[in-house]
């Protein structure tokens, strides 16, 4: 198993490596210029703990840094953070750079979501064509809005509702398609009951009231699956193997280091090739994605 570590706190081509320049952002897109406050450094700022401060700041930074015009994304749905997602495109375009050089790459985004936000920052920063599974026809709806709102997405983004609860790939890639790599945000939790009480940790700690809605909590597929993320992630390796010849690398997040022991020994049992750990931090917080490969 191979291990590549890097030392700075965000990808050497994440544009979110410095502080946010608000000023700009606000220029980009004045609706922020309502939720700025200034920090005890007397630095502009938003309130971290508003749902609709964090929305809006990740609009404003898709729209500044990406060229994506609108993003509506409904309430209730997942709000990810723009940097460490972009932090996952980064390190996925570095892999691919090991292998001989291609045009017209193809990556498939398994559990595209409501936002999008692989697709959207992916096709912007290498020119990658996407096609996003989801299994949450409101989610699905969701993401079409996104791609009718901005012109040219239809050209790089293509959607596939997933039917089958059961299935990750199967449904999904076609016959006679090839993907040059697949990537994945997996539900992190075991249980409806063990996400409500991670959602709830998470008010506490911004110091909201625990009814309080988070627009950016996520639905109950976003967030949770039998077996949480270890299972899924089981899942997903045992199916990857009926579809060895229609992917270059195979690759998600895992969120929770101690799973890792456990996934490369199902990788050794599906006899794959070559698996990477590729290391990843932003700020204090510690993640990584593996890739293996047949």
């Amino acid at each position: 198993m191979m291990t590549v570590r890097q030392q700075s706190p965000l990808h050497p081509r994440n544009r979110h490596r410095e502080r946010y320049d608000m000023a700009a952002l606000c220029e980009a897109y004045p609706p922020l210029d309502g939720f700025i406050i200034n920090s005890p450094a007397g630095q502009a700022t938003i309130n971290f703990s508003d749902p609709q401060a964090v929305l809006t700041l990740n609009q404003a930074l898709l729209k500044f840094h990406y060229a994506i015009q609108s993003w509506p994304l409904p309430p209730a749905f997942l709000c990810p953070p723009v940097p460490g997602r972009a932090d996952y495109i980064h390190y996925l375009a570095d892999l691919l750079a090991q292998e001989p050089q291609t045009l017209g790459t193809s990556i498939l985004d398994i559990g595209c979501g409501a936002n999008l936000i692989y697709p959207l920052i992916g096709q912007y920063e290498y020119g990658w064509r996407f096609t996003g599974s989801e299994i949450n026809e409101l989610a699905v709806n969701a993401a079409n809005k996104i791609i009718a709102a901005n012109p040219g997405l239809n050209r790089k983004i293509r959607l596939r509702r997933q039917k089958n609860p059961q299935a990750i790939f199967r449904g999904i890639i076609h016959k006679g398609e090839y993907f040059h790599a697949t990537l994945c945000n997996p539900p992190f939790h075991r249980s409806a009951e063990i996400a409500q009480a991670g959602s709830q940790r998470k008010q506490r700690n911004l110091g909201l009231d625990v009814n309080a809605q988070l627009n950016f909590g996520g639905q109950p597929q976003e967030l949770w699956c039998d077996g949480g993320e270890s299972g899924f992630i089981t899942r997903m390796i045992a199916e990857s193997i009926g579809f060895a010849r229609q992917c270059g690398w195979f690759t998600t997040l895992v969120s929770r280091k101690e799973n890792l022991p456990a996934l490369y020994t199902h990788l050794k049992r599906a006899n794959v090739r070559e698996v990477k750990t590729v290391a990843m931090a932003q700020g204090q917080k510690q993640s990584r994605f593996i890739a293996w490969r047949f």
